[in-house]
């Protein structure tokens, strides 16, 4: 693969943001199932650093030097520390809000990436049309989980959930603006996602720790089936593949895709878990997928 920055989204990078963003529906699904045997922080601190162990397998196999001093290190820490913090907001704020408002206010983080990149590259300034994509995008995501968003609230502490999900959003887009605006924007894609795996991982357990969770007493066939499927599929392969995209591309224009990850994952509910699928669910999917033509609109008309 080339290394240098594309202007715009071809039909390779497309598909594997497409890819990634129904993994990641899969993996809410995969989540859910090994949480029946693995409480949540733990499920989150294993997948990672077993992925990190997978991850410099990879780099030693392949000669890839992730480990010797390039002046990343501090813009590493930053970034993976970051990436902990998102995920410790998300399991923490779903003790106080419903999955259905977390799941909304997570993904508000394009509008963070789009805010924060033309103070980084002013080429990747979205003009009018694309706000608009994304405004739409965004809206299929809101319409997809209004039932769920709109219902009696979860409790007296539903605020602190909620706006624990609202840093989620900000954490994780300013992990994508820290991998744009420092050292790691030349760092190897395997290198970038060693940091975030490997400070997640220790951060996640430690967490872990300090709540209490119990280790599990058993450990059930699909909830291992559902931890091997994040650590292998999700936290290291489309992880991976994420990183080098970030490295590659316009990051405004690769953010909106992650939008379709919240309607993959009531796909993939439908599909698996034999949830009703209705015109909501279909209407949500057509919006977003507007919304991306939109956003993408200018990149493709550009020379």
């Amino acid at each position: 693969m080339s290394e240098g920055r594309r202007p715009h989204l071809d039909t390779r990078a497309v598909l594997l943001l497409v890819t990634c963003s129904a993994l990641w529906g899969l993996g809410q699904v995969a989540a859910k199932v090994g949480l029946t045997d693995i409480p949540p922080l733990l499920q989150g601190g294993l997948r990672s650093l077993g992925a990190a162990v997978l991850l410099l397998t990879w780099a030693r196999a392949r000669g890839l030097p992730v480990l010797h001093a390039d002046g990343t290190g501090r813009a590493g820490l930053l970034a993976g520390g970051l990436f902990a913090a998102e995920f410790a907001c998300i399991f923490v704020g779903l003790q106080y809000t419903s999955a259905s408002r977390m799941t909304v206010f997570i993904y508000l983080a394009p509008f963070v990436v789009a805010l924060g990149m033309p103070f980084i590259s002013h080429s990747e300034r979205l003009h009018a049309p694309q706000w608009a994509g994304l405004a739409l995008a965004f809206a299929g995501v809101l319409w997809a989980y209004a039932e769920g968003f709109v219902r009696p609230a979860a409790g007296p502490q539903q605020w602190l959930g909620d706006a624990l999900g609202i840093a989620a959003a900000l954490l994780w887009g300013l992990t994508t603006l820290t991998l744009r605006a420092s050292r790691l924007a030349t760092a190897t894609p395997e290198k970038t996602l060693l940091y975030q795996l490997a400070v997640s991982g220790a951060a996640l357990l430690a967490a872990s720790l300090w709540q209490g969770e119990p280790w599990p007493a058993r450990w059930g066939g699909p909830a291992l089936a559902a931890l091997a499927f994040q650590t292998v599929i999700i936290s290291f392969a489309s992880y991976l593949v994420w990183f080098w995209l970030v490295r590659h591309y316009p990051a405004t224009r690769i953010s909106v895709f992650v939008l379709l990850t919240p309607v993959f994952g009531l796909v993939a509910g439908v599909l698996l878990l034999g949830e009703p699928l209705g015109a909501r669910l279909v209407v949500a999917l057509a919006a977003v997928c507007g919304g991306i033509a939109l956003v993408n609109r200018r990149a493709a008309e550009e020379p």
